[in-house]
């Protein structure tokens, strides 16, 4: 049931074994949006090289979510390091919300990033090929189109609980856009300190009537 994109086609039956060796533990992976010295930007999953480049985090658990995370049961704790779930979502999207709700009726912690900019669709097209919303991954895998079918049964195989584990008070992350712009650090030019010139010395007047002896003080 994809926002925007013909609806993605499964067979109901999933083989165990097959799917449970393709999730990996990879976690959500991270785009980085990196500004060249000539203004010109690129997009890759490796970090700059320096400071001084534009970065974007692109997925994986924020810093928020990776606090909240050292809360939840040990079990639970456990499935979310090896598989942690990301959802992709955009604005007026029926099917997002849908997700959304499947994701948290059912207890899984996630992060959420919002797709609204052209440069978050440049980021969601590396990501996952094309522009269709919702997404979701699960450790390594990525689904595209929300089906409550297709995505219980991932769920099911990376070790989530089908019925609410979270304490009482948990809370997700809020929402985050897919492309956070990093302005890069222009580095300020050296200052030099300013030399003070001496004075110039006084040249005694020599002597006068009123000096004869030519003291100057």
């Amino acid at each position: 049931m994809p926002c925007l994109i013909r609806q993605r086609s499964i067979a109901f039956v999933v083989a165990s074994v097959a799917l449970v060796g393709a999730l990996t533990a990879a976690k959500a992976q991270t785009i980085y949006r990196i500004v060249g010295a000539d203004g010109k930007v690129t997009f890759s999953d490796k970090p700059p090289a320096s400071a001084d480049q534009g970065k974007v985090a692109g997925t994986g658990i924020s810093t928020a979510g990776a606090a909240a995370v050292g809360s939840l049961p040990f079990e639970l704790r456990q499935v979310v390091a090896k598989y942690p779930v990301t959802l992709y979502t955009g604005q007026e999207c029926s099917p997002c919300g849908l997700g959304r709700a499947l994701l948290m009726g059912r207890g899984v912690p996630f992060s959420e990033r919002s797709v609204s900019t052209g440069e978050d669709m440049a980021a969601l097209q590396r990501l996952t090929g094309d522009a269709s919303l919702p997404v979701i991954s699960i450790g390594s895998q990525r689904v595209k189109g929300f089906s409550d079918t297709e995505w219980s049964q991932y769920l099911d195989l990376a070790g989530y609980p089908k019925s609410s584990a979270l304490p009482a008070n948990y809370k997700n992350p809020p929402p985050a856009p897919l492309i956070a712009v990093q302005k890069p650090t222009v580095a300020k030019p050296e200052t030099k300190p300013t030399q003070t010139q001496a004075p110039e010395p006084v040249v005694p007047a020599g002597p006068t009537r009123s000096n004869p002896a030519g003291i100057s003080f």
